[in-house]
This record gives structure tokens, sequence and C-alpha cells, in this order.
């Protein structure tokens, strides 16, 4: 070791990037603490890293962290994640900021700070490529002033905006790929129905817990989607086609329109959301690209809408991994097996239950014969505390039958997975 560079010893204790790590490392030899002072780039301070971090009051932690930073030149990457920290003196958060701003690439800091700082004056103008920011408030953006000619990804969580500031903030940031929302405080004038954002670079975005009326998204780039426990009454993409992704997660929304040129989509993955098939299919039957489809505990808003194995294998041809969950309702089974069409590419099949009843080893067994290719099979199954004897008896039908049924399978691998 003591013949490494002094510069190769700053790159592998920034690999270790916790503070606490570092600064042991550091007191090594009078090169590695050489290394720390003039070669560290990136730097942690994270509850979870080191238990005494809770134990230190608020006015020690800023001096520990304050002195820790003034040791290091040209750092790259800070990290500031406290979860049981109130707030931060305003002016010590200022002090670490202005101090290492010009040479900063990624920040990610999540305490509040009192008096409210504005870390979009301090870092814009910079070199900042990535910014995670939660529990904060921002106001008053001004893109001529803020701007961040280098950021690509910016995440907001626990973030107070208003709608304005954070449709101004998206234009301040020309080279923006990702953006993450987790839960905003999003304010919204007394005029103002529609939440607009609007961004040509954008190529990826994450909602979570997001609240709306109507919310529209024009991005000619965008490449994911994904949509979390949000509530919106109106949700419209408008883009170029280039969607690949498309993600939602228990979301409740009355209308949903993803475009009309959806022919890129690759993934597709529905869960805990009540769907109206027919204009959803009408969305995505042109997409032929489809490789991954996902159907989980989907409620269908029409009782009598039904999707069969026929429709998925004819409109996506190229699927190689299918995700369903067994469902029947009043005796008519959805991911029904009419037809004949084989699913010629499926490699990876994943078939789960709520409720189990003897049904669900016959569907299984028609899913098989319709895929060919078949690597491997994963089973889910919730699996109630208490069970009358029938259920168990059920239970224990299905592992016998599987377990018979697989020996005409030995090639494919078959993994149960229970809640």
């Amino acid at each position: 070791m003591e013949h490494l560079p002094v510069e190769v010893i700053g790159n592998i204790l920034s690999r270790l990037s916790a503070a606490r790590d570092v600064v042991v490392a550091s007191t090594t030899c009078q090169k590695w603490r050489e290394a720390c002072c003039k070669h560290l780039h990136t730097l942690s301070f994270n509850s979870n890293d080191w238990p005494v971090y809770r134990d230190l009051t608020t006015s020690q932690l800023e001096i520990l962290i304050t002195q820790t930073i003034f040791q290091t030149t040209g750092l790259q990457g800070l990290s500031i994640l406290m979860d049981d920290v109130e707030e931060f003196l305003g002016s010590t958060v200022i002090a670490w900021l202005m101090y290492t701003r010009e040479t900063l690439q990624q920040l990610f800091y999540n305490v509040q700070t009192a008096p409210n700082v504005n870390i979009l004056e301090i870092c814009g103008r910079q070199k900042l490529e990535m910014l995670v920011l939660g529990h904060n408030s921002i106001t008053g953006v001004e893109p001529k002033f803020q701007r961040f000619p280098c950021l690509k990804s910016l995440s907001l969580s626990y973030v107070s905006i208003s709608a304005l500031d954070l449709s101004l903030l998206l234009s301040a940031c020309p080279k923006i790929e990702t953006l993450e929302l987790v839960s905003p405080e999003i304010a919204m004038s007394d005029a103002q129905v529609t939440f607009e954002l609007s961004s040509p670079t954008l190529k990826s975005i994450y909602a979570e817990r997001i609240s709306l009326e109507k919310f529209i998204l024009e991005a000619d780039s965008i490449q994911r989607l994904h949509m979390k426990a949000c509530a919106v009454e109106v949700f419209e993409l408008i883009g170029k086609g280039t969607l690949k992704h498309f993600k939602i997660d228990d979301v409740s929304v009355f209308h949903l329109d993803i475009g009309d040129t959806v022919e890129n989509l690759e993934i597709v993955d529905i869960s805990n959301f009540t769907i109206i098939w027919p204009k959803f299919y009408q969305m995505i039957s042109r997409s032929s690209k489809l490789r991954r489809l996902r159907l989980w505990d989907v409620i269908f808003y029409d009782e009598d809408e039904i999707v069969d194995l026929e429709t998925i294998a004819v409109c996506f041809p190229q699927l190689s991994h299918l995700s369903l969950s067994y469902d029947l309702r009043d005796g008519v089974l959805h991911y029904g097996l009419q037809g004949s069409s084989h699913l010629e590419n499926v490699t990876f099949l994943e078939l789960g239950w709520t409720l189990i009843n003897d049904l669900f080893i016959h569907w299984v067994e028609g899913l098989l014969k319709r895929c060919p290719s078949l690597k491997k099979l994963v089973i889910h199954g919730v699996v109630s505390e208490a069970k009358t004897h029938e259920e168990c008896q059920t239970l224990a039908n299905f592992t016998s039958s599987i377990v018979q049924f697989m020996r005409q399978y030995m090639y494919v691998e078959v993994q149960f997975e229970y809640e």
C-alpha cells in the first residue's frame, strides 16, 4: 500500500463514502491523511451508517460535519442524510455549500434548516449533476439566475414547492433526464386547475403519493414513467412515442392517456389498479415490441370485461416475461385459456392467487402448455394464519398436483413465494 500514489488512495477512500470510515482510515499514516485532504471525492454523513450519530446533539453534529468537510478540498459528492435531526442552522448549511459548491457534482440533503436555505441559489450555475433534496421548501425560482447547466437528475421528497416554481425549475435544467417526486407539497394558485410539466430532455419520471386534479406531462424524450400511490383525476402524457417502460402501482385515476404512439413500449406493469380494459387495451394493442407484461391485482371496471391469453399472444408476439394474478369472479376467469395461440417467446412466467381453489392448478397447466420456451415459473400465494381443514386440503392438493405436473417440465425452474 505504501507504494500506491496518493491519488489512488484518495480514489479508494472515496469508495468508502461513509465519513466515519474515511476519518478512521485517515489516521493510518501521513500519506493517507494527505489523500483524505486533497484527493477525497465523496463524503457521506448518514444516520444509518453509525448509531452514535443519533446520540449527538444537533450542535455536536454540525461541528462534526463542519470539521470533516473543511478538511477536504475538491469534494464532488456530498451526502447529509440525518433522519432524526429536526433542523440545522441555516448559516451552518450555507457554509457547507459555499465551501463545496464549485466542485460539487452530487448533493444529497434531507434535513430542514432554520431559517430556510435557498439551495438552488447557492448551487446554481455550478457543476451540479445530481440533486436529491428532502424536507425543505423551494420558493421563488428564477431560471435566469438559478440555472443548472449540468443537472441530469433531480429528486424532491417531502418538499414544499408551487406548481409554477417546479415548472420553472425544470426549465432551468436544460440537460435534465431523471425526475423523482415523492410526497411533494405542490401549491396551486386559485385560478390553476391543471398541473403542467414540460421538458424536452426528460427521459424518466417517478411520482409517488401525488394528489392532483389534472396532471399534464409534456416530454418528447420520455422513456420511463412510474406512478405509485397517486390520486389523479386526469393524467395525460404528451410525447413523441419514445415511452418504453410504463408502470403504475396503487394509482387512482379517472382518465389515463399515455399518447397514441406507443409502438416502442417494451414493459407494461400494472398492479393494484382499477382498469377500463377496452380503453387501456386500445392504448397498448399496437405495442408489438412489448417484452414484459404484468397485470397484478387488477380490478376490471366492467364486470363483463374479459382478457384472454389469445389476445395477449396475438398482440404481443415478442413477449418474454408474463405475470398474471388468478382472478375468478362469478364463475368467469380473467386471463382465460380461450384460443390456441402459443406464447412462443415467454421464458419467465409469474402466476399468483389471493384465494386458491381447485381450478387454479388447471389454469397453471393450461398456461404452461402455451409457453413452449419457458425456463422459469414463479408462483405467488397468500396463506392466512387460520385455515379450515378444507383450505388446507386444497393447498395440499395443489402442491401434490404441481409436483406431479412439473415432472413433465424438468427443464423449468420452479419457485414458490408465499405471504
